[in-house]
């Protein structure tokens, strides 16, 4: 079998397709699979992307698309490494046979005895055809059951503040990298060590927006006590409810609960009526409207050293040139894991695109802000505001505890890998050749599962030649087995 070599650039194939190998490059991958002794034990991570065995046909859309090669096929049906995932819902997006599900919680399951806040998530309103005012759409959710509501569009608004203020300090590593994404903020985690910095220690809109609404409640109703209070945020991906069961930093999230936008849409349908004018609840402008699609939080930051990228294989492309020193002059780059920003995610019912447009015409005739912060310190930002500590890198699939064993590990998965055809077919089931090195030489797996390696193994054994191959001299057939020549 012929070597054929791997050509990169850094970590991105010089094709210009995204990396989307577990290890990156090689200095991450050495650090990744030698691991560091230093370094804190993770917990258990609960997801909230399942599959369900019943329904899956083991074909390997979701195994050739998924962005951390977290799936495998085995027995006829996928399988996936907890450890791995981020929640992207890349798999939920490409399943032909809606093998994948995201799990949320239901609004019926949530205690009606308690006080529910809802979040509504900005991109929630592109899901509306004909909407021309947002309250139609607040006024509605307090009609199906809720008590409050309190738009994550007013905290991503003050969030927006203080990252203005945050990036006029002269301790911070450009460029800064949002840290709204719950996807993009694990991925780093767990692939991109030297990134970790680069992340900006704010709150997320969805954990200030939880804490807001908590004080805000309490203040409006002082007979009420926090256990009272259920707050219920409304998402358009299953990465944000890990996010709440997970919770952030090591601290209980503010939101109680999170329901999907689907589901909430479909109540709300029935009970908007246009006819009637809801009451004024809305607080939030154009700014905090804008984070529903990619570039709206970078944008309302004025200023215009920013990249902004959507799609999880062009999140992965950007950490990647970010880590190689690709773009020295940028001062933010904001990313989302969803194609076109969170009205692309896969709880979501419109088409992005015309959730986007709809997003547009809703923000025409609002004010640029309802959520200005008082003139202090230009430099200041609250203790609350910010992460308890720094973003730690968190290894996963490490190959030894041991360094020189995995070093060892490693030089074979590279040799073994050379050796195969780099066809990544998955017909193995793993997502590449080299995941399937990987899976061989950690064990568990036979290198005779690759059937193109088979195929030349048994050519080379039966001694035929490949198609397309010159017979070797001295093995041409015999004169009396040569075919007769067609009579003219």
């Amino acid at each position: 079998m012929k070597d054929k070599p791997r050509i990169m650039r850094g970590a991105t194939p010089v094709t210009g397709a995204p990396d989307r190998s577990a290890g990156g490059t090689s200095a991450r991958r050495v650090l990744r699979e030698s691991g560091k002794a230093n370094l804190p034990v993770m917990d258990q991570y609960k997801h909230s992307v399942s599959l369900d065995i019943e329904k899956c046909k083991g074909c390997t859309n979701c195994l050739k698309r998924c962005p951390t090669e977290a799936i495998r096929i085995r027995d006829g049906h996928a399988v996936i490494n907890s450890d791995v995932c981020i929640d992207c819902g890349e798999c939920i997006r490409r399943c032909p046979y809606q093998a994948k599900k995201a799990n949320f919680d239901k609004f019926e399951d949530i205690d009606p005895k308690k006080y529910r806040i809802a979040l509504p998530a900005p991109s929630f309103y592109g899901q509306f055809a004909e909407l021309d005012d947002v309250d139609y759409v607040l006024q509605g959710l307090l009609d199906i059951g809720f008590d409050d509501v309190f738009e994550v569009a007013r905290a991503a608004e003050i969030v927006t503040e203080y990252t203005r203020r945050y990036l006029k300090r002269p301790d911070i590593r450009y460029p800064v990298i949002n840290s709204a994404c719950p996807v993009v903020v694990r991925l780093i985690t767990l692939r991109f060590p030297y990134l970790c910095d680069h992340v900006i220690p704010m709150m997320p809109p969805i954990e200030v927006a939880g804490r807001l609404a908590r004080e805000e409640a309490l203040k409006k109703h002082p007979e009420l006590k926090p256990e009272d209070l259920a707050v219920v945020f409304i998402s358009p991906c299953p990465a944000k409810a890990s996010y709440v069961k997970n919770g952030f930093m090591g601290q209980k999230s503010y939101v109680d609960y999170v329901v999907s936008i689907s589901d909430i849409y479909f109540k709300l349908i029935g009970v908007m009526k246009k006819g009637k004018t809801p009451k004024a609840y809305s607080k939030s402008g154009m700014i905090g409207m804008s984070w529903a699609s990619t570039g709206g939080e970078a944008s309302a930051l004025f200023n215009d050293r920013y990249l902004a990228a959507d799609g999880i294989e062009n999140v992965i492309k950007v950490l990647d040139e970010i880590e190689t020193g690709h773009f020295p002059l940028l001062r933010f780059v904001e990313l989302n894991a969803c194609p076109g920003g969170c009205v692309g995610g896969v709880a979501t019912v419109e088409n992005p695109y015309i959730a986007r447009v709809r997003m547009q015409a809703l923000r025409r005739y609002l004010p640029v802000s309802q959520n200005r912060l008082p003139k202090k310190d230009p430099a200041e930002v609250p203790k609350e505001m910010l992460f308890s500590h720094e973003l730690e890198y968190h290894p996963v699939g490490k190959l030894d505890e041991d360094r020189s064993t995995a070093m060892q590990k490693m030089s074979e998965i590279e040799e073994l890998a050379e050796s195969l055809p780099a066809l990544d077919c998955g017909s193995c089931g793993a997502p590449t050749c080299r995941a399937f090195a990987e899976d061989v030489v950690l064990g568990g797996r036979n290198v005779d599962e690759c059937i193109v390696y088979m195929r030349e193994r048994i050519h080379e054994m039966a001694g035929k030649p490949e198609d397309g191959e010159t017979p070797p001299a001295g093995t041409e057939p015999a004169a009396d087995e040569k075919p007769e020549a067609e009579p003219k």
